[in-house]
């Protein structure tokens, strides 16, 4: 199998900084624990793919500057991050994958893994199945219930030659994501998968709708 490299992405938990449309149902301070809990979740099941050296793992992060950020991601467990940076979301993965081609200039790099930290049943298999079905497609997606994506795992392929399709043309936020990203993809042959369909939490309707 293949190792991959999963870049998490990460926002710093601060008060009234995160969960801005949860906290409104359900204060900020509860909404800020929230995403901390979910974030630690996450982390943890990064690292125990990463302990049986399944996959590389590097923490993107927005909120902090750079001295807490190297804090953070020390008490996280987590050797490897990089500042989000400016720009909108799909501005920001790229740059990750730029910035991570570079530190894997001796050693290959060949496949990449984006997840955020705002799924609370993400488990080791979900990253095993992406990194299996990456042997036989160029692109995996893991649908999320308000349209868009909690993962996106793109192989050796997009990464040289076509980093600029998962990206461009998107409205990020907007309730058409992944199916923008999959059109990015229509006039080319390369194969893309789905993954099943999770909740991201993002309002306290997300939180009712597990339940």
């Amino acid at each position: 199998m293949d190792k991959a490299l999963l870049i998490i992405m990460a926002k710093w938990h601060g008060f009234g900084r995160c969960k801005t449309r949860l906290s409104k149902d359900i204060g900020k301070s509860n909404s800020a624990k929230i995403q901390s809990v979910m974030t630690n979740h996450t982390i943890s099941v990064a690292k125990s793919l990463q302990k049986n050296k399944l996959i590389d793992v590097s923490i993107a992060i927005s909120g902090l500057g750079k001295k807490n950020c190297r804090r953070w991601s020390k008490e996280l467990g987590i050797k490897k991050f990089n500042l989000q940076g400016k720009g909108c979301l799909g501005e920001k993965m790229k740059r990750q994958i730029i910035i991570n081609k570079k530190f894997y200039t001796q050693n290959k790099l060949k496949n990449i893994i984006f997840i955020g930290t705002d799924l609370p049943d993400l488990c080791h298999l979900d990253l095993l199945n992406t990194i299996r079905e990456l042997k036989h497609n160029d692109l995996i997606l893991g649908p999320s219930n308000d349209g868009g994506y909690w993962l996106i795992g793109l192989s050796e392929k997009i990464i040289s030659k076509h980093l600029h399709l998962p990206f461009i043309n998107i409205r990020w936020s907007k309730e058409n994501v992944l199916q923008s990203t999959i059109d990015n993809f229509d006039s080319t042959k390369l194969k893309y998968k789905f993954l099943d369909k999770k909740i991201d939490i993002d309002s306290i309707i997300d939180i009712e709708n597990r339940n």
